[in-house]
């Protein structure tokens, strides 16, 4: 098998692990896409929104999906250093060294998530920098290097201590979530009741996301560069602050992004990441509308909510609606009837016809509409051939 194969292979999986992470999870496709993004970017990302809108669940699933070790931790202004890091041998305190047990603890996950990342004492947070930073563990007379790929952070708002602003920026990626709005109650509601979520294998590999993360490091950036300068400048322009680290990392982002949709050099419909590293989300807000134009083109195949969520731009939004017709036309069914199917069938076509005049859709949306006229009219047969007087 060639390294091209290799690639597409390993972009597969990814995108079947974003798939099965996502299934049930009303509203958070996006969220579980950009923790897989920023574990092939090597970038960390910080998830902020009040209880209860499943940020916890969203990102263990992806975490279940992409396989590794996974350590996951609820901080407090009371939780100790050995919680999360492990507790100091007493064998070899006894001969007069400090080492840390680390087995099962933060340094040996490959996948992290920390709720309430904010809350850690000073001790913790310090210790995370330099982990987050390096990629190392450092404690008394322990320095292992770890196998991180990504850490994930979650708080319900930003926080107002300045003393805060230098571990807060070690996040690269900002997803804002709120609660599910009222046009998929339905949904959430029947996803609730219906889908517990039973322990699965990994759809992907630790492999998978090294390999994916190795060629976009390697990724020739020369042509999108002087694009993401220009959309920087006015990201600036507009009054959005972006530190020089953030603006400088965002590369790493397209690259990944680029990657995962099959290209290997990044053009202008990869730059819709600039949007995540942006630290508030006012500023997010902002930077859209700057560069509504510039954001247009974008797209991606294996992260369509990201890219749509990032940019608010028709492509995204056509290649979202597609893979989505695809999945409920060529996925399993679910067991709520042909009743169900229907209306979420209509709910489809009637976001197409309602974003997209006939002349300005794109061929595979096109497609995909036509399938599900097709499927609408073999189901009318279907309820017709059913009420006909025997």
């Amino acid at each position: 098998m060639d390294a091209v194969t290799d690639l597409a292979a390993a972009r597969e999986a990814v995108r079947r692990a974003v798939a099965a992470s996502s299934a049930g999870l009303v509203g958070r496709r996006a969220l579980v896409e950009l923790v897989a993004l920023s574990a092939i970017a090597g970038e960390h990302a910080l998830v902020l929104g009040p209880p209860g809108t499943a940020k916890s669940e969203a990102v263990r699933r992806i975490a279940q999906s992409l396989g590794g070790n996974y350590f996951e931790y609820l901080l407090g202004r009371f939780t100790e250093p050995s919680e999360v890091f492990g507790p100091v041998s007493l064998r070899r305190l006894k001969e007069g060294f400090v080492e840390t047990e680390t087995a099962g603890m933060l340094p040996e996950a490959d996948v992290a998530f920390l709720d309430e990342v904010f809350l850690g004492s000073t001790a913790i947070l310090n210790t995370l920098l330099g982990l987050l930073n390096e990629r190392r563990f450092r404690r008394g007379h322990t320095a292992v290097a770890c196998p991180l790929r990504v850490c994930v952070g979650a708080s319900n708002q930003l926080p107002d201590h300045e003393h805060l602003a230098a571990f807060a920026d070690r996040f690269l990626v900002r997803v804002f979530v709120e609660p599910v709005g009222d046009p998929e109650l339905e949904e959430l509601l029947e996803a609730a009741w219906s889908h517990g979520q039973a322990p699965r294998a990994p759809e992907a590999s630790l492999a998978d996301l090294d390999a994916l993360a190795a060629a976009a490091r390697a990724a020739d950036l020369a042509a999108v560069r002087p694009l993401l300068a220009h959309a920087l400048r006015r990201v600036r322009g507009a009054g959005v602050e972006l530190t020089d680290r953030r603006a400088a990392r965002v590369q790493r982002l397209v690259a990944a992004a680029a990657l995962l949709a099959g290209r290997g050099r990044p053009d202008e419909r990869d730059l819709w990441p600039l949007v995540f590293a942006i630290p508030t989300e006012a500023g997010q807000r902002i930077a859209r509308d700057a560069l509504r134009d510039l954001l247009a083109p974008s797209e991606n195949t294996s992260l369509p909510a990201a890219a749509e969520e990032g940019s608010l731009g028709p492509l995204a939004r056509a290649a979202r609606l597609a893979a989505q017709a695809e999945r409920l036309l060529d996925g399993p069914r679910d067991d709520d009837g042909a009743g169900a199917f229907r209306l979420k069938l209509e709910a489809i076509a009637r976001e197409i016809d309602a974003g997209f005049s006939a002349e300005a859709t794109p061929p595979e949306l096109a497609r995909a509409r036509e399938r599900i006229v097709e499927q609408l009219s073999r189901l009318t047969d279907d309820d017709a051939g059913a009420a006909a007087p025997r």
